[in-house]
């Protein structure tokens, strides 16, 4: 049986940085007043001819290059974004794999907010282990502030721009196998976060008098609710179904979307602060790319290590949500 391994890491995050102070020039906020809500401190924001494309391209070629595996060898690529380089078409993958010379191989995107890099990987693992891809490129980028509304101090604090990347290849080794993810959904909550204008359920004309109609919008204590709620129970449940106990994690790597949602899943867990892998404070909420971001400064800090088991865990628009477990298995 072919079984799916978590084989390298890469991310990269744009060379401009706005600060809390910067923010606090343009709306009614300060920096106390972001740092106790969210623990943000900066962000890093896409350069103005950078491209969602261009920064997933960017962490791709890292992850490729740390993988062991040539990337004429890869047969697969999927984009999680909510901020393409195009709406609607062409997906943001096939840039992608064309920027990185990979004619003809399987790319597309996929739309789940937040949850977007841990629904890649379950797509990922099951394409692995049904047979169909034996190397697939999963990618995870963002260029939030392209649609967030800077005149709004709840939403423009949070986001920041960036990309992650990460190569899944087949192994026959089940003891470097991603164990399991999970995934799940529920519409009824699709308004708590949500772009409103230019899709056919709110046509541009039916919305042309409302400038911020094309941001993202956000009801903020709703949605902080609903997170701790949905994603202390996905993780436990996760962890039971696998008969692992949380200190058998040695890292704890949830979506980075704000400090009190991640402090309150992991002391619901139990997990000790050198389980929980925290960068929100210097790249905010970076969506898609989140979690593989917050993986590669792990890595770069030399804390990752073979055979870690890493425990994933995100929340998003739509809403959606998921946690992976998942051993970090490299080939070099």
């Amino acid at each position: 049986m072919a079984y799916a391994a978590f084989r390298s890491i890469g991310a990269y995050a744009p060379k401009k940085i706005l600060t809390n102070d910067d923010l606090a020039k343009m709306v009614d906020t300060s920096d106390e007043w972001i740092t106790k809500r969210t623990g943000i401190k900066e962000r890093h924001i896409a350069a103005e001819n950078e491209t969602t494309s261009d920064m997933g391209v960017a962490a791709a070629k890292l992850a490729i290059e740390r993988s062991g595996i040539n990337v004429t060898e890869i047969d697969m690529l999927i984009c999680a974004t909510i901020s393409p380089d195009y709406f609607c078409m062409p997906s943001t993958a096939t840039i992608i794999a064309n920027k990185l010379g990979l004619p003809g191989v399987t790319a597309f995107d996929i739309s789940a907010a937040c949850t977007g890099f841990v629904y890649i990987l379950s797509i990922a693992k099951a394409f692995i282990e049904s047979g169909m891809k034996k190397n697939i490129l999963i990618v995870g980028a963002e260029r939030l502030s392209a649609i967030t509304d800077y005149s709004d101090r709840g939403t423009c604090i949070l986001f920041g721009d960036g990309a992650g990347a990460a190569l899944i290849s087949a192994t026959d080794n089940k003891e470097e196998a991603i164990i399991d993810v999970h995934t799940g959904a529920d519409g009824t909550y699709a308004d708590l976060l949500m772009t409103p204008n230019g899709g056919t359920g709110s046509p541009h004309d039916a919305l042309e008098g409302e400038a911020n109609a094309c941001f993202m919008q956000m009801k903020g204590n709703e949605t902080f609710k609903v997170a701790v709620r949905t994603l202390t129970k996905d993780v436990v449940d996760i962890l039971a179904d696998n008969d692992i106990a949380a200190e058998h994690v040695q890292h704890f790597i949830p979506h980075q979307a704000n400090y009190r949602i991640i402090k309150a899943v992991g002391d619901a867990l139990n997990m000790k602060d050198e389980q929980v892998v925290l960068t929100v404070g210097k790249y905010g909420n970076t969506s898609g790319a989140s979690i593989p971001m917050a993986m590669n400064d792990v890595y770069e800090s030399g804390k990752l290590q073979a055979g870690d088991l890493m425990l994933l865990d995100a929340f998003g628009g739509g809403l959606t949500w998921g946690s992976a477990l998942v051993p970090f298995s490299p080939l070099k």
